[in-house]
């Protein structure tokens, strides 16, 4: 018997609660908006295709209804609208929060959190610090989804299954997310020696990291200018994070938490290479990076935490 709990029903809520019906992954999903109407409407919704997926109860519910939950989804806040940057929204979406935080947590103490509101790793920091909730028990979304969009542009560069590709995306969920091509492989081989690596007919092209970083960097905005918002991919990603989360095996992925020295930083949420399972984002894997993607990292941090001295909280 798994409970969880979305709060925010807005297009990537909504599209959370669908997804994690269709995969089979809760028995009861509570949706929770500050607009009750639209709560009860995407929950009926969702609950009528039921008969079609494993059985599970989907209704709308207050703060209350979210008792005994193993995982809390938190999406609400102001959507990014085109042209915006994810930290223009800080303020507005830290006051939010902070309102959600100070109602879900009398009631779901031993939940563990997903933040997925933007800015991610801002309101991760920001939960951290005024929920009360252990930080192992507390994950933001971060940069899950752009590792995948990496993966899915490498892809197409040579025609291989995504999950053959090893390579990350870590640091802000933003504008200075960067890849460490250091360790970036397929099948382990390094991912700039693939294309002379493989014995084939096929002609790949050649691979361009500047292109494929831009491609990752600009996915998010390229689909909100072009349909209004982002909510397939990104409630995938959320939804893999639940699976993780509700298994007995640990599974590893780019996820915001606090940091505690790591790398030389202190103090703010970030996209490193967790380990994550049922006891939560529980360890961090240091990979070896090089100097330059060490110092790319500070120059993550130094952008967030620039964000956070700025706001109130």
């Amino acid at each position: 018997m798994n409970k969880i709990t979305v709060i925010g029903t807005g297009s990537v809520g909504s599209t959370i609660a669908y997804t994690l019906t269709v995969m089979g992954l809760a028995s009861e999903i509570v949706m929770i908006d500050i607009n009750g109407e639209k709560a009860k409407g995407e929950a009926l919704d969702i609950k009528q295709g039921v008969p079609f997926c494993n059985p599970s109860n989907i209704y709308a519910g207050t703060y209350a209804d979210a008792i005994n939950s193993n995982i809390v989804i938190i999406t609400s806040g102001v959507a990014r609208k085109p042209g915006q940057s994810r930290l223009d929204l800080a303020q507005t979406n830290v006051n939010i929060l902070k309102a959600v935080a100070g109602e879900i947590v009398k009631y779901a103490p031993d939940a563990t959190y997903i933040i997925v509101s933007n800015p991610v790793d801002v309101l991760t920091y920001v939960f951290c610090k005024c929920s009360g909730i252990p930080e192992e028990r507390i994950i933001g979304s971060g940069t899950i989804l752009d590792t995948a969009r990496l993966r899915a542009r490498v892809a197409e560069y040579y025609q291989v299954n995504q999950k053959n590709i090893h390579a990350y995306v870590l640091g802000e969920h933003g504008d200075s997310a960067f890849v460490p091509w250091s360790i970036a492989n397929i099948s382990n081989v390094p991912i700039d020696q693939f294309r002379d690596a493989i014995q084939s007919n096929v002609e790949y092209p050649e691979f361009d990291r500047a292109e494929v970083e831009n491609y990752v960097r600009k996915s998010g905005a390229r689909v909100i200018q072009r349909k209004g918002a982002t909510y397939y991919a990104v409630s995938m990603s959320v939804c893999h994070v639940c699976k993780c989360l509700l298994s007995g095996i640990d599974t590893t992925m780019t996820v915001s938490t606090m940091l505690h020295g790591e790398y030389g930083i202190d103090d703010v949420c970030l996209s490193l290479l967790n380990v994550v399972g049922n006891k939560g984002a529980h360890g961090k894997v240091m990979l070896t990076l090089n100097d330059e993607e060490i110092a790319a990292l500070h120059k993550s941090a130094d952008s967030l935490k620039a964000v956070i001295n700025s706001i109130e909280f």
